[in-house]
């Protein structure tokens, strides 16, 4: 192999194995749970984050070692919330908190923000995903390609693309 050749070679070995270092997480998939096998600790967080909340779904996952269970529940207007609890120092707490909202109610700098970096984007589905520092991130999915997502932060007074899936 002349060596511009294996130059190349080792270039893209290296690019493949960095690329697979930072897309590998360590899942075991979300799994449905019957509400009563949820933890009486876990539930106990998501009632008092949601108090007016009738907790109907619970899924149980492990990433990276770390277990994360999503509750959802509806509230007296019918709005569904997700709260995604794991343990943060040894006590479980609700890490993100996550809504179904209408573009309506996309901040006008989180829209701008969409359409700078994909002007012809229509979103069919709008996820509000709280963080537990008060951070938002906005997660848009569909357009022509039903599969496509952007999301986009917000702190309340500006917005950031975000070129990589955010991870809380």
């Amino acid at each position: 192999m002349k060596k511009s050749h294996w130059n190349h070679a080792l270039v893209l070995t290296a690019f493949t194995l960095a690329g697979a270092a930072v897309a590998q997480v360590q899942t075991s998939g979300k799994v449905d749970v019957d509400m009563a096998d949820v933890p009486a600790a876990v539930m106990a967080v998501a009632r008092e984050a949601g108090p007016d909340l009738e907790f109907n779904q619970a899924q149980r996952e492990e990433r990276n070692d770390q277990v994360y269970w999503d509750i959802e529940g509806e509230g007296p207007d019918g709005m569904e919330t997700e709260f995604d609890i794991t343990q943060v120092d040894g006590q479980w707490a609700v890490v993100e908190t996550q809504r179904d909202i209408g573009m309506e109610r996309v901040p006008s700098a989180v829209s701008a923000a969409l359409s700078a970096a994909d002007a012809g984007f229509r979103p069919g589905r709008i996820i509000e995903s709280v963080q537990a520092d008060g951070l938002v991130i906005y997660e848009f999915f569909g357009g022509e390609d039903a599969g496509l997502k952007h999301e986009v932060s917000w702190d309340g007074e500006a917005a950031a693309w975000l070129e990589q899936e955010w991870v809380h």
